[in-house]
């Protein structure tokens, strides 16, 4: 068992190397100012490389009335009123400029024959605003971050595993954690520290997330820090997740699919979003796509798999191979099957993490002085629904202004209070781990975390099956107390796997208690015992293992969004 211990200092630690991560990193690199950035992924299978779709912004190159002010009124709007006025105006403002970056860097957008950023609709916008390269934009983004980094000799750790933030005083001053190949820990004393690890979707059954990645980690290390979580129960259910082979359940069809002229039918053949969203059909929301498709499946008219089927094979060959190579190729490669002559089948899938850990608007600080959160970990843009392709402008523009708020927070130390008790417990809290040899398969307590979540808190929850849920996790709780972590020759992914399943027990707890108290349905979050929306839950659900779950005020959205916005329709709105 290895017990060598590296240090490294820093002046800011970004944790985690998708998109957000890379880009808060490159925004301190370019400012001259001393960066690290550890990632339990390679860089290059970061998750943001899966994001299919496209990237929205206001560039007005399609659509010559396209405005921020009217993206950001799609995107309150949308968000069942749960997103944060100004966190939405900060990422609808800095949009193009996000876009900028990404060509100053060498990204290459798919572009009309003038030469215009091609950009097209996705559901729920106004406008077309949503650009793309070809249906793998996110692993282009991922490829141009990866590049600038790079070019900026950003030094990026690959296969680390951070198992705590360190804090003294409610002020951050690193983290410690463990090389998953040979078991090195390492010690890294920091000024700032920004947590970009992902969501907690992993944490059921079918989900786009592949193995261990977006199993709860950033809200684990928040949580432990002494951060808060914001809206866990808003969980966004893609959906068109493929339903085969097993160990491939719930990889995603882009919604470039449906984009681009896909159709949505049952068992039957029926066209079923005809009864959902008349209006928008196949480009409705997310949610109500999800929940459709759900309802559909629920009352019997789903396939012999618990699918419906998404359509493309009517679209000109040259469409799908020239605006859906992805998907073409992806399905060739799971199933041997031919999108351009037959449908896929498809079903809901746990797809993204609309709530995370609780920041600021003006610079997604925490409660912890010095730890920031970014991304799919953070929380304040999404609400009740996200908007297909704001995700991944969100993290270009926060990655630059977190960069610069982390380069703020160290420039105003005196100096850097370390704790050697902090320390002491986060070296303690492995060494403990690695000495168990209880007989609980951490595994297959993951997998009944996933069974648990899948069963009590997937797209339609109850009071009694979200009291079910929490009670399964008090006994997966217990049955943590006697695992056994079993370090071989291939490396400590063992370890790895028991952090994962710390952070889905917690991830897992704090959603179903966030689901029980909102006592009503809103976008994503369907209640079948409270099928209406309440308008006293026009609140922020705040949730922490000491305060349970507390209720926060949104601040008003401006009058000139507010003109912009349409009142959001009831229809497809179904209960269980």
């Amino acid at each position: 068992m290895s017990t060598r211990e590296r240090q490294i200092s820093t002046t800011v630690l970004v944790i985690g190397t998708g998109g957000s991560g890379l880009r808060a990193a490159i925004e301190v690199a370019e400012r001259g100012v001393d960066v690290l950035a550890v990632g339990k992924r390679p860089r290059n299978d970061a998750h943001t490389s899966l994001a299919a779709g496209g990237i929205n912004a206001a560039l007005g190159t399609m659509d010559a009335d396209d405005t921020w002010q009217q993206h950001a009124a799609d995107t309150i709007k949308e968000s069942y009123q749960l997103a944060n006025p100004h966190t939405v105006e900060v990422v609808t403002q800095g949009a193009e400029r996000g876009i900028r970056d990404l060509e100053r860097w060498g990204m290459d957008f798919a572009r009309e024959d003038d030469g215009r950023i091609s950009q097209r609709f996705f559901g729920a916008h106004t406008f077309r605003r949503t650009a793309f390269a070809g249906d793998y934009t996110g692993l282009e983004i991922q490829r141009t971050l990866v590049r600038r980094a790079e070019q900026l000799d950003v030094p990026i750790l690959d296969g680390i595993y951070i198992t705590r933030i360190l804090v003294k005083d409610n002020v951050v001053f690193g983290a410690y954690g463990f090389d998953q190949n040979d078991g090195t820990r390492y010690l890294i004393h920091a000024d700032a520290v920004i947590l970009a690890a992902g969501g907690h979707t992993r944490i059921w059954r079918r989900t786009s997330s592949r193995r261990d990645e977006n199993t709860g980690d950033a809200f684990r290390l928040a949580v432990d820090a002494g951060a808060r979580l914001r809206d866990p129960e808003l969980v966004q259910f893609h959906p068109s997740g493929i339903i085969e082979p097993e160990n491939a359940a719930g990889t995603l069809i882009s919604e470039a699919a449906r984009g681009e002229g896909g159709i949505l039918r049952n068992a039957l053949g029926e066209r079923f979003m005809a009864k959902y969203d008349a209006e928008r059909m196949e480009l409705s929301t997310r949610d109500r796509v999800a929940l459709a498709a759900y309802t559909e499946i629920k009352q019997g008219r789903g396939t012999e798999n618990g699918g419906v089927w998404l359509d493309v094979s009517h679209l000109p060959r040259e469409t799908i191979m020239t605006r859906l190579p992805r998907v073409y190729q992806t399905m060739l490669e799971l199933q041997m099957l031919d999108i351009t002559a037959e449908p896929i089948e498809i079903a809901p899938t746990a797809h993204y993490s609309m709530g995370g850990v609780w920041v600021r608007p003006e610079d997604h600080g925490t409660d912890v002085d010095g730890l920031y959160a970014i991304g799919e970990a953070s929380s304040g843009l999404h609400g009740a629904n996200r908007l297909g392709g704001n995700s991944l402008i969100e993290l270009l523009v926060y990655g630059r202004i977190v960069g610069q708020a982390a380069i703020a927070h160290a420039a105003s130390l005196e100096a850097q209070h370390r704790s050697a008790e902090a320390v002491s417990q986060a070296r303690s809290e492995i060494d403990d781990l690695l000495a168990s040899d209880g007989r609980e398969n951490v595994r297959a307590l993951q997998r009944a975390i996933r069974n648990t979540m899948t069963e009590h808190a997937g797209v339609v929850r109850s009071a009694e099956g979200l009291r079910a849920g929490l009670a399964d996790i008090d006994l997966i709780e217990g049955r943590m107390e006697d695992i056994g972590i079993h370090p071989d020759i291939a490396g400590f992914q063992d370890l790895a796997h028991a952090f994962d399943l710390k952070a889905s027990a917690l991830a897992a707890r704090a959603t179903l208690e966030a689901a029980l108290e909102r006592r009503e349905t809103r976008g994503c979050h369907n209640r079948s015992d409270f099928p209406d929306e309440d308008p006293t839950l026009r609140v922020n659900l705040v949730w922490s293992p000491v305060t349970g779950v507390t209720r926060e005020e949104i601040p008003a959205v401006s009058d000139e969004i507010q003109a912009l916005m349409r009142e959001v329709s009831s229809e497809g709105k179904l209960v269980e």
